[in-house]
């Protein structure tokens, strides 16, 4: 599984969202490729999962990926609840 964590630039808030994805897909024991990039490069791509604000979701809104909205990229409870609603 692919998924991408995705911030207007691409380097310091996707950079954190992606350690704390990976943080909760550790604990879930999901194994995936996790990236960090900018919203522009995430639409030319093909994830399985891209994780985002809400702001920038309907940006990625033509992309085949499963866009997973988290309004709080620190809250490992709030990234926990949105993985398990998508991936089960």
């Amino acid at each position: 599984m692919k998924i991408l964590c995705v911030c207007g630039l691409g380097q310091g808030t996707s950079l954190i969202l992606r350690m704390n994805v990976e943080t909760v897909l550790r604990d879930l024991g999901v194994s995936a490729d996790v990236e960090n990039t900018d919203v522009s490069t995430a639409s030319s791509m093909s994830p399985d999962c891209i994780i985002t604000s809400n702001e920038l979701a309907e940006t990625l809104a033509g992309t085949s990926a499963k866009v997973i909205i988290v309004n709080n990229y620190f809250d490992l409870n709030e990234i926990k609840t949105a993985l398990q609603g998508q991936l089960n």
